[in-house]
């Protein structure tokens, strides 16, 4: 569907449904940054959806573009909390009164308000846009689009929010979305081969799953983990931009940094590298713990040792002294593939501690 013809389709649905307080049809251009006035004015406790489609184009000769999912956000009150569609379409209640914004998102935020930490002048070089249909619903989200559904019955963008309302997908219970990459739908918990677990699969996607813990480092810390990756999102070296698709472990540091062990396709184990991406760089690296497809689909066991890998991988005078979170890292928007995993028994021992990600500290035998 084209641009025009998404605004005259939606435009002329939501005029007669009596179950719409207010809606606009928006095209939020790629290179305009970031914030949009809806002009719609939201009580607390309303119910708002977002449907959208289209995408902003980073590089057509690289093929790096994404759609709503990765480049939509919004905000109610112009220092509201940012939010963010887990999939093309959302539904979220307002947390307070305030007009609603919306946002194309290019580069980091800076705060939970939308203030980019980025430079405006990196929009200039996005091409393309998102078109969206903004409702403020008069009562439940869920009645209004079955209404409308029943007045337009083939309409993807309605069923697939109907459906996404109908079986919410909950990230597992202590673990939370890394908020500067917003919320997605990509891990859940899950009982695989008599034991819990958690599942991943992103298909054109990215997501880091965060749980906060809390342990100095010792000599003796070690990360324990097993995964069973059944698919890689890459197939070819992940340590440039246009490639940096992969699916790891990581542990975030006391001093904002992160280690992320993770499985490569192509690039030898042993091999470590900054983040490629601009954002990123300065605080994340990588290290590759297995690689190629031998393994994959079998259940496989991890045990590294953190500060012998961080001397490995990153090195320098000082070292992080407490692990404050656990991080599970999905990456497949580069490349638009997929990736396939699951998680468990994933443990953080050393100094006489051992934290477990779904348990609380315990002595170590």
């Amino acid at each position: 569907m084209s641009a025009e013809a998404f605004r005259a389709h939606y435009q002329a649905l939501v005029a007669g449904s009596d179950r719409i307080a207010d809606a606009r049809v928006l095209h939020l251009p790629a290179q305009v940054p970031p914030w949009t006035d809806t002009g719609i004015d939201v009580e607390a406790g309303e119910e708002i959806t977002l449907l959208a489609a289209g995408r902003v184009v980073l590089s057509e000769e690289l093929d790096l573009w994404g759609g709503p999912r990765l480049y939509l956000w919004g905000r109610i009150g112009p220092r509201g909390s940012v939010f963010n569609p887990s999939r093309d379409t959302t539904t979220v209640r307002a947390e307070a009164s305030g007009r609603l914004y919306l946002a194309i998102y290019s580069g980091e935020w800076a705060n939970r308000h939308g203030d980019l930490a980025t430079p405006l002048e990196a929009y200039a070089a996005l091409r393309g846009g998102i078109d969206v249909v903004a409702i403020r619903w008069r009562g439940a989200a869920a009645s209004g689009l079955a209404a409308l559904r029943a007045a337009a019955p083939g309409d993807a963008l309605l069923a697939a929010e109907a459906a996404r309302l109908a079986a919410p997908v909950a990230p597992p219970p202590g673990w939370d979305y890394l908020w500067i990459l917003g919320r997605a739908d990509i891990f859940t918990r899950v009982r695989v081969d008599g034991r819990d677990a958690i599942a991943l699969r992103a298909a054109n996607d990215v997501g880091i799953l965060r749980r906060p813990v809390d342990l100095a480092l010792a000599a003796d810390t070690t990360l324990r983990w097993s995964w069973r990756v059944s698919q890689l999102p890459a197939d070819r070296a992940e340590d440039t931009l246009p490639t940096h698709d992969y699916l790891s472990v990581a542990l975030e540091f006391d001093d904002g940094t992160d280690l992320s062990w993770y499985w490569s396709a192509a690039l030898p184990v042993g091999t470590a590298y900054a983040c490629p991406l601009p954002t990123w760089n300065a605080r994340e690296t990588h290290l590759v713990v297995r690689s190629g497809s031998e393994g994959l689909g079998a259940w496989c066991s991890e045990r590294r040792a953190v500060l012998a890998d961080w001397r490995h991988a990153v090195g320098g005078a000082a070292s992080p002294t407490r692990a404050v979170a656990v991080w599970l890292i999905a990456v497949s928007l580069f490349r638009h593939g997929v990736a396939q995993a699951e998680f468990a028994g994933i443990e953080l021992a050393g100094a006489g501690r051992r934290l477990c990600v779904d348990g609380s500290p315990q002595g170590v035998a």
